[in-house]
């Protein structure tokens, strides 16, 4: 006997609510219902996975489940908020019930990880995308934001980067990407990217601004530079690149240059990025070294917020500057490096 639309929410999708959670009424009504603890705030966030465009169209399934919801813990990462609560929409082009199980595997995986409760959603038929909605809590007035950064601040990364694009690269197979070696270990870091959860706790004693790198490094922190009007400077010795990607470089696979481009535009790397005052990182630093917080929670130090941007025209120069980017200064043993720092745009 086929299997209809409610058939498969209450097989693969309906699960125990958890009152203690703040969950009241879950998935199977109109509307979930769910309580808000005094003294915090609420955190929404909303990212589309369409096939063709954010993944491949043999993706596996598993993949493709775990990343739906890790790309939107990551933003609740961000805003230094616990995750509590997700709603899912999915559109099926048939039902195919081996691949609907491995995505929810892959989906619950990460959830369980997380104590993140399915709350609700939508199925329909058509084109394969996947709409996810997460859902935080943040204590009142301490969620991070992207216009605190100040002249002064360290600007941190809580991960290497690169791998990532480099993994896109890999199974796009542009330039030289074919020579590249253990390839695994970047299609993985593009297909199971770990939102810095652990690491949200602890920043919002200390960071200034946050964002997470979907995009690429130097598009991403332009979106902090233009809310909190100031430059950067970003030094590349520091930036962290993986093993993986360091061995690539040894073996001549790719270039220096070319692993920083991959750190710099690459994208899907999905760490945190943020500032810290200076008078604030020793104790930031400690803290993270501590057996208290997770070996997740890292923190590197690789720039620094450089000047305010204040007069009309300097204003203009920043508002204009997710295209010529002129706000960064990318360099290597205090000398300018140019890089391509246009990163991921869905209408470029």
């Amino acid at each position: 006997m086929s299997q209809g639309e409610f058939d498969i929410i209450h097989q693969y999708f309906d699960r125990p609510i958890d009152v203690e959670q703040g969950v009241t009424l879950g998935i199977g009504d109109d509307c979930a219902i769910l309580d808000i603890p005094d003294g915090y705030q609420l955190v929404v966030t909303t990212d589309s996975l369409v096939s063709g465009v954010h993944f491949f169209d043999d993706v596996d399934p598993y993949r493709l489940g775990y990343k739906s919801l890790a790309v939107n813990l990551s933003d609740i990462a961000a805003m230094g908020a616990e995750a509590k609560w997700v709603s899912l929409a999915i559109t099926l082009p048939s039902i195919d019930e081996h691949w609907i199980s491995e995505f929810c595997r892959g989906f619950f995986a990460l959830a369980d990880k997380y104590q993140v409760q399915l709350i609700g959603g939508d199925t329909t038929k058509g084109p394969l995308s996947i709409t996810v909605s997460a859902k935080g809590i943040v204590k009142k007035g301490q969620a991070l934001r992207r216009n605190g950064a100040q002249p002064g601040d360290l600007l941190c990364v809580s991960g290497p980067l690169g791998d990532g694009g480099l993994g896109l690269a890999v199974k796009l197979l542009i330039g030289n990407c074919d020579k590249v070696d253990n390839q695994q270990a970047f299609i993985d870091a593009l297909e199971l990217t770990e939102p810095r959860l652990l690491l949200a706790k602890q920043l919002v004693n200390f960071a200034s601004s946050c964002i997470d790198i979907s995009d690429g490094l130097s598009q991403d922190l332009i979106h902090i530079l233009e809310k909190s009007q100031c430059s950067a400077q970003v030094e590349l010795e520091n930036v962290p690149l993986s093993e993986a990607m360091k061995k690539q470089i040894q073996k001549g696979h790719i270039s220096q240059l070319q692993a920083w481009q991959f750190a710099v535009s690459g994208g899907d790397d999905y760490e945190l990025l943020f500032t810290v005052p200076a008078d604030k990182i020793a104790a930031f630093k400690q803290l993270l070294n501590t057996q208290v917080v997770s070996k997740e929670a890292v923190c590197y130090q690789i720039g620094k917020i450089t000047a305010s941007l204040a007069s009309n025209q300097q204003k203009e120069t920043i508002e204009h500057s997710a295209s010529s980017h002129r706000a960064i200064t990318f360099t290597h043993l205090k000398q300018p490096i140019n890089l391509d720092k246009a990163g991921w745009d869905h209408f470029k």
